[in-house]
Formats: structure tokens, sequence, C-alpha cells
């Protein structure tokens, strides 16, 4: 294992490259998101931080590279084979605000209990791992961009935001909440929008639990420096999955009860976040079940009004909405 850097002492306190830590009883992989950042633009520093634990360090202007297809762009004439999802039009931009949703009794933001936010590490494209190394979850591969525009500046691109993505696994469960994986941190990252608004992770399809349909959650900050706490967050949204290619990955053996419990929802229609219009979430993926997903999603930012901070369920007595 490679050796933790020491902090080197100065007048002002421990420092690391020049720069004071903002947690200097801590080590230096344990600064948090804003000093992940800082980090990352030396590339000597990257280096040197990648074999200590970080997990996958990824510049924020790289995009994750496409596990398997390629993303849609245009709307799809051609009919899909089987076991593989059909395509939507989709567009450059978003055609409409994000519709804001609950972040649910997992986002591990601050705002319930944990805040993987304070990690070092959380800066990265591929999610599938725990951020030291250890578990990998199983899944069907997916490759998952989003593109956001800033409503308020005529659907530009909205650069240099901070995107944080978080779901379930095959399984059903949350890293840092659920039974059984309370100590791992996998299915959670943070990246920063490039000059195109884009941001790229590379993930697996999430599982369907009892009571919702699939999603992965996502939260946007104005910036790397906000990504922080849930509270600072300018939209919270979810991102919702076609129902043929839904139905093509729960056949498989890695997903055990999804198929059954996708089935009693009835439809994405009946979903007690989704169910009240999805148009503006569901995304756009290609590919198929044996070799995997790639998939996108445009979102519209409006930076005028204010984002509604959904309660976890249970926090107002049990009447709020599934995760």
């Amino acid at each position: 294992m490679a050796r933790i850097p020491e902090p080197d002492a100065t007048p002002d306190g421990p420092a690391f490259e020049g720069r004071l830590l903002a947690r200097p009883d801590d080590e230096i992989v344990d600064q948090g998101v804003g000093f992940d950042l800082r980090t990352l633009v030396s590339r000597r520093a990257v280096l040197s931080l990648v074999g200590i634990g970080v997990g996958t360090v990824a510049l924020a202007a790289c995009s994750a590279a496409a596990t398997t297809g390629s993303s849609s762009t245009g709307a799809s004439s051609s009919t899909p084979a089987p076991g593989e999802s059909s395509t939507t039009d989709a567009t450059t931009g978003a055609a409409g605000e994000i519709p804001d949703e609950t972040s649910g009794p997992y986002p591990a933001d601050g705002t319930n209990g944990v805040n993987i936010l304070e990690e070092s590490g959380i800066v990265r494209s591929d999610i599938t791992s725990s951020l030291d190394g250890g578990t990998t979850v199983e899944g069907v591969p997916l490759s998952l961009t989003f593109s956001v525009a800033d409503m308020a500046n005529g659907d530009a691109p909205f650069e240099g935001v901070a995107v944080y993505a978080w779901q379930c696994d095959a399984d059903g469960r949350y890293s840092m909440y659920s039974e059984g994986v309370e100590d791992e941190t996998y299915l959670r990252g943070v990246q920063i929008a490039d000059a195109n608004g884009q941001v790229a992770f590379r993930t697996i399809v999430p599982g369907c639990y009892s009571g919702r349909w699939t999603h992965i959650h996502f939260e946007i900050y104005e910036n790397a420096a906000a990504a922080t706490t849930g509270a600072n967050a300018i939209a919270i949204s979810q991102l919702a999955f076609p129902q043929d290619m839904l139905d093509a990955v729960y056949a498989l053996d890695t997903y055990p009860g999804s198929a059954g419990n996708l089935a009693r929802i009835g439809g994405i229609g009946n979903d007690n976040v989704f169910g009240d219009g999805h148009d503006l979430q569901l995304g756009t993926f290609t590919g198929t079940a044996a070799s995997g997903y790639s998939g996108s999603l445009a979102i519209g930012v409006d930076t005028t009004t204010d984002a509604t901070l959904s309660q976890p369920p249970g926090a107002d007595g049990g009447r709020g909405p599934r995760p």
C-alpha cells in the first residue's frame, strides 16, 4: 500500500502542495470535495493521490468512456432488437425546467445524517466501487451522461456546475444506509460540468425495490465549492428508466426480485414520484442487457426559481414520498 503523504508544517498550519488543509486534524485523503478539486488541477498531485485509497479520481472536465454502446442524440426510427431499449427524441437542450423531487431518506449529503460530500475521492466518474477501492457492485453496465442547461442564460451549457448522483444497487440497497452495506460508499459520485455542460458517470442499471419505479437521484450545485451539503443544491431531481429496457435487465439473475417489484407498480404512471409527469426525467438509452447501456438526460436548471428541498420519508410522520 502506498504511503499516505504527510502535510507540510507552515506558520499558518498544516498544508499540502502549498495549500492549507481544510481539516488540519485529519489526513490529506480526508479533506473533502473542495480539496479534491483543487488537487486535481495538478497532474502530479492527482498521481500522488491515486493508490492511497482515494478510489477512481477523474479530472473534472473529462468524460467517462462508454462501457458499451453510444448515446443517442436524435430520434431512432429502427425497431429495437429483443432485449434492447427503444430510444426517444432528444435535443441538445432541455425542453423545460427539471422537476424538483424528493432526495429520499438516503442522500448522504449532510441533510439526513451522514455526508459523503465531505469524503476525499467523491469527485469521480466511475461510481461502481466504494471509495476505499473495496466492494465493486455487480450489474448491467451503464454509461450515463447528464447535459445541464442554464435556463436563466438562454439555455447555455451550464459549465462548472457540480452534479452529485446516487442510486441503489442491483438488490435495491443504498450504500451507507441499507442493512449490510452501511460501511460501503459505492454508487455515489460527483462530477463537474465541462464547457458543454456535461458530466458523465460509469455505473450500473439500478435494481427495483418495492414501491418505487427504477430511478437515479441527482443534485445540482452552482459550483464545486457549494457541493458540501444538500442544503446548497439549486436543483434536486430523479432520472427515470423506460420499461422495455428494465424488462430486459430484470430478466437476469443479477437482479433478484426487481421484475416482481416493477410489475407490482403497474407502470411508471403509478409511481408516487413520476406519476404526476415524467417527460423531462425519462432518460434516452441505447444498448442491450447482455452488453450494457449508454444513456443521457438533458436537464434544464433555472436559477431564478428556488429548489424545493423535499423532506425524506418519515420526516413528516411517515407521510412523505418514498425514496
